[in-house]
Order: structure tokens, then sequence, then C-alpha cells
């Protein structure tokens, strides 16, 4: 008897206990304000950065950056650190990359990555003495956005499914980050389910009744499960972005090469609502950030019923 009562208070202080942690959970512990946003694409675009050109320091500051981030969110390292290294020629480069497990016994095994690049091209043609090419948009809007994504998900714990995140570096070299990253988790058997990329999320679009695209629209069903999970229409078709095969030019496609699974970039400018692509103009005052909050908030309920069914309903289409 004595036993028995010992295990029933047990019971009720660990229940009080998890029962205390859940309700001291305050909504800014995993959500991001437009400022949060604003904060990390200013620090990420500023000119101390240089413009984030592969192997130089200020592609190290951001690598640095975005780890200081994983970490205060949670995120372990899914290999020995957070850095996946590689090399462009004889530049030292890498990615970083961190992990949430997931939250069942069974679903933890599948994988949904989180991407985005953090490099950019380091200078640009001169405009008014400024050669530094800032790259807000291109691409530390898409960057944020992933931090924003694993600050939620770090501190909601309702992901089933395990969760990557990476920022790819060399992306603007031809897609090597990813295509380094996919290729060695392809070879250690990684059981991915789907990859999801943000890419120049930093402007709206007008005229339309969606608030992103995703490339490669019609290879799969993911715009149409991610406006269901959402309840609303999210995602919608970009004419542009078939036009100039933009489903090739992000970090998605390396891994859809080595997969052959859902693999899509999540954009809210398909150069024809930007004009400072590759422009030293690309800066941090350019950027909505009420709008980069409503898209981020808005796929938050995509991603997480993604990572919580039972089956996999992502699925490539048969033509």
């Amino acid at each position: 008897m004595k036993n028995f009562i010992t295990i029933l208070v047990f019971i009720f202080l660990f229940t009080a206990c998890k029962t205390k942690v859940n309700d001291t959970l305050k909504p800014e512990d995993y959500s991001v304000t437009s400022q949060e946003i604003k904060d990390m694409v200013s620090f990420l675009a500023d000119d101390n950065l240089k413009g984030r050109d592969t192997g130089t320091e200020g592609i190290n500051d951001a690598a640095n950056y975005v780890e200081s981030k994983f970490k205060s969110y949670g995120l372990n390292p899914y290999f020995e650190t957070f850095r996946d290294n590689f090399s462009v020629g004889d530049i030292p480069a890498y990615n970083v990359v961190g992990y949430l497990e997931g939250h069942d016994a069974k679903l933890k095994d599948e994988f949904i990555v989180i991407g985005a690049h953090y490099d950019h091209i380091g200078k640009s043609k001169i405009v008014e003495n400024d050669s530094i090419a800032n790259g807000a948009n291109d691409n530390a809007a898409g960057t944020s956005g992933v931090l924003a994504l694993a600050k939620y998900f770090g501190a909601k714990k309702t992901h089933k499914r395990s969760l990557l995140f990476v920022t790819f570096s060399a992306e603007e070299k031809g897609l090597l980050g990813s295509a380094h990253l996919a290729k060695k988790l392809k070879e250690n058997n990684f059981n991915m389910y789907t990859m999801v990329n943000l890419e120049m999320i930093g402007v709206p679009f007008k005229d339309r009744d969606y608030i992103a695209f995703v490339t490669g629209y019609d290879k799969s069903n993911i715009a149409d499960k991610i406006n269901d999970y959402s309840g609303e229409k999210i995602i919608g078709y970009s004419e542009v972005s078939k036009k100039y095969n933009l489903f090739r030019q992000s970090d998605n496609y390396a891994f859809f090469k080595e997969f052959n699974l859902p693999c899509h970039t999540i954009s809210s400018c398909d150069l024809s609502n930007y004009d400072y692509y590759h422009h030293v103009d690309d800066e941090a005052d350019k950027l909505d950030y009420n709008h980069m909050v409503n898209l981020i908030n808005s796929i938050i309920p995509g991603i997480e019923k993604m990572s919580n069914t039972p089956t996999k309903e992502i699925r490539l289409n048969e033509n």
C-alpha cells in the first residue's frame, strides 16, 4: 500500500510539473515578430558582412549567427557539429545544419528538411560608390524564415516527424552546398519525406489570390496539401516560375535529384515584383516585414500538419 501511494504521489508531481511547463509557455517563446525578422535580415544583409560570398569572413559571421540562433532555439547538431563542411575548389565552405528529433517513436525516423541559402554574391555593379550586394531578399529573407520556423518548432515540440533545418552555402556558385548535403544524406540512407526550401520571401505580390508560389507546382500535390492543411489559399501557381524553370534554380533541386521526392521552393518573388536581384540595393530597408511574418505564420500550419500525419500525404504526381 505504501508503495502504491508513493507511485501516486510521483505521478501527481510529474503531471503537475509537466502542466506547469506547458502553462508557462508564452506566445513569444515560439512566435516571431516583424521586428525580430527585420533584425535577422538586417544583421545578415549588413555592409559588415560584405555580401556573404562563400569563403569570406562575412559568411563565417553569418554562419556563427545562424548557429547561435539554432542553439538558442534548442536545436542539436545533426552531425558532430552544426557545420557540414565541403569545398568549392580550394575554398572551404559549410552548410549550417540543425536538428529537432520527432516526438513519435515510429514517425521520428522520417525527416522533413527545411532550408534556405544564406550565401550571396559578395559584390555587384557599383551604384553611387556602393559595390556590396547585400542580398537581403536573396536570401537573408529565406534564412530568417528558416530561423523563425526553427524557433517555433523548437518551442512548441508538436512535430512527430523529425525536422532538419539547413542554411546552405555556395548556392550562388551553382547550388553546391545543397548538392553536397543531399548526396551525403542519400549515401547515409537518410529517410526523407519532403524538402521545403525558402527563397526570396521578402516582398509581396500584387493582384494575386495567393501569398506565395511553389516552384515545380505541377510536380507534386504539395501546394494543395499546404493550402488544405492551412485552411486557406496560401500557395499558388506562377507562370513566370515555370517560364524560367525556377524549380531547377534553387536548393530544392539537388534534393529532388537525389531522392526523387517532393522537394520545392516557396517564394513570394518571381522577379516580376522586385527590381534588385543581385543588385547593391537589395538591402534590408527594401523588404516588407509584415508580409514576411504573415507568410511564415501562414505556412506553419501546413508544415506542422505535414510533420504529424500518420502516412505520407505529400506525393509526386504521376505525370
